[in-house]
């Protein structure tokens, strides 16, 4: 319900604030402007939701392997004295457990192409498991959480970005990226919990905990002392190495049980075609929405407002800039992006608002439309309490990430 109001929120408002503007203002091109973003974000809805058809026919081509196999399966059972804690309802040893594995960790790794995928995968096997197949269940929405509280370890996209742009040092916002987002994952994991009363001083979760600080503190060892050049090759032979390493174990599986593993292959494709198709009505929606808000001038209108309270209330308002991020990083992620890319053009990359831009862009993940595509390609109507979740730990990455703004680069 609550995306439901929020779309039409967005309509609405949007249409009010052109109207507004059309008769008090005589601004003749506020409504042919908002009337031009609806062809123009449908438009680039499809194409977003085309480009993504053939890494979902790619991967869940693969991940079919990976079922047939028996390779999830196995992958599951030995992550699940973790994961049966975080998925109480999931039974031990279902494949979903092993494709939630996967997914969070291609976030974590900034694998956003092949996280998808996975991720649509967990859903469709968490539906199966599913009483009421148009509510979100429990485990739908910790995993949905997770995901939108996005963390991520390596930010290679953003570090590429602020390098196109000439920042001196592209990877100088690696660390406040990795604390920012690590907040944000751990308010959006906590709040589930307590919805869901799940205890986090298990011997499972603090295990796990030590295993990530261990992995990441490995990963400052070794990018200690790199040159910009260098951290940035170390990560994407790294990424490459990763996802070329899953592509061969998987293959690798399926040959060693004997399988047919190209018609495994083709059956896996057919399905993730489909999904994508399937998508297309969700993006079209929720991006049109955004398009229309902002086309209105009712986003300025929003950043201007903060501003003078800001600057009212005698704080410093140099974060201001980056307000056009926090508020569509929700909604969505190429807006988000492109506002993150206006505020290098304008200020620099390595302007505090640069910085903060970076940092935000990385906080967390495009919740609504995560929302949307994962549970529109179940066919789940009712979300519960994964908006109120997803939005806390939205909130805490922006807090978080204004604050490590200011304490590394303020």
């Amino acid at each position: 319900m609550a995306l439901n109001y929020i779309w039409i929120a967005l309509f609405l408002i949007g249409i009010v604030v052109g109207v507004v503007k059309l008769i008090f203002m005589g601004d003749m091109e506020a409504l042919p402007a908002m009337m031009d973003s609806t062809f123009t974000m449908a438009k680039t809805a499809f194409e977003m939701t085309l480009g993504l058809t053939g890494t979902l026919t790619l991967w869940m081509g693969l991940l079919k392997i990976g079922d047939d196999s028996g390779l999830v399966a196995r992958l599951a059972k030995f992550l699940s004295p973790v994961l049966t804690k975080l998925f109480p309802t999931v039974p031990k040893g279902h494949p979903a457990l092993g494709s939630i594995f996967m997914n969070v960790s291609a976030n974590m790794l900034g694998l956003d192409n092949a996280a998808t995928p996975m991720g649509l995968k967990a859903m469709q096997e968490l539906q199966s498991i599913n009483d009421k197949k148009d509510t979100a269940s429990n485990a739908m929405i910790m995993f949905l959480v997770l995901n939108t509280s996005g963390l991520t370890i390596i930010p290679v996209s953003i570090m590429a970005y602020r390098s196109q742009f000439g920042a001196a040092d592209p990877s100088d916002i690696f660390i406040p990226l990795l604390l920012t987002t690590i907040c944000s994952t751990l308010v959006g994991l906590i709040s589930v919990c307590i919805y869901q009363r799940i205890n986090l001083f298990q011997r499972a979760f603090l295990i796990m905990f030590a295993v990530i600080a261990g992995l990441i503190a490995g990963l400052f060892a070794a990018l200690h002392g790199m040159t910009t050049s260098e951290s940035q090759g170390f990560c994407r032979v790294l990424t490459a190495c990763i996802l070329l390493g899953v592509i061969a174990i998987f293959i690798i599986s399926g040959w060693r049980k004997k399988l047919n593993v190209y018609n495994s292959f083709i059956e896996g494709a057919k399905e993730g075609f489909n999904v994508a198709v399937s998508l297309i009505p969700y993006v079209v929606a929720i991006l049109v929405a955004v398009g229309v808000f902002r086309a209105s001038g009712a986003l300025e209108m929003v950043v201007n407002a903060i501003k003078s309270g800001v600057e009212a209330m005698g704080w410093n308002s140099d974060f201001v800039a980056t307000i056009p991020i926090m508020l569509l990083k929700p909604l969505n992620g190429s807006g988000a992006r492109g506002m993150m890319l206006e505020c290098f053009t304008t200020y620099g990359p390595d302007s505090f608002v640069g910085h903060l831009a970076s940092i935000l862009q990385g906080s967390t993940d495009t919740t609504f439309y995560i929302l949307a595509v994962y549970f529109g390609s179940v066919g789940i109507r009712k979300y519960r309490y994964s908006v109120g979740c997803g939005l806390l730990a939205d909130v805490a990455g922006f807090i978080a990430a204004v604050f490590f703004g200011y304490f590394f680069f303020g």
